[in-house]
């Protein structure tokens, strides 16, 4: 009987509160990879604490509900890949919000990693084609003359096709 009662005055003991977040609400939140999420982190600057938000795509959850449970979250600030990675029940993040859920196949979308670097260079690689392709003037050839006899010997073609016709 003295084992039994030590067993329940070690289980109330553990029922403290070690942490000031609040467990259960974290563990519940239904996020996974591919949703945009919200994240706002506590940021200490000269006394004063703040929240900061830190919004992008989860790439990835490791270790499920236990204490040291992580996400990994990506978003694109000024054309470049940013990445942080928040543990789950820190008391530096103030609130989490779900902005986006999505279906995806994958838990961890790594590959969104070099998807979005094939993608930029796709996109220059068309800004430099298109440029080669427009045609360089000089400095002769942009006189108003010379754009006024380019219109009349154009409007001459248009008048002996319609003729012909």
């Amino acid at each position: 009987m003295l084992i039994y009662d030590k067993v329940h005055a070690m289980a109330d003991i553990t029922k403290e509160k070690f942490t000031p977040v609040n467990k259960d609400e974290r563990k519940n939140l239904d996020f996974k990879a591919g949703d945009t999420i919200r994240v706002w982190s506590k940021i200490q600057e000269k006394g004063k604490t703040r929240l900061q938000a830190f919004e992008g795509l989860v790439i990835s959850r490791k270790h499920g509900a236990e204490s040291g449970a992580t996400f990994t979250v990506r978003k694109v600030a000024s054309g470049v890949g940013v990445e942080r990675i928040f543990p789950l029940y820190s008391p530096n993040i103030g609130k989490i919000e779900i902005l986006k859920k999505s279906k995806t196949r994958r838990n961890k979308l790594y590959y969104i990693r070099t998807k979005a670097v094939k993608e930029v260079k796709k996109r220059l690689k068309s800004i430099t084609l298109a440029k080669e392709e427009t045609p360089r003037f000089s400095d002769e050839e942009e006189t108003p003359e010379v754009a006024e006899e380019i219109k009349t010997t154009e409007e001459v073609k248009i008048e002996e096709t319609t003729q012909s016709e």
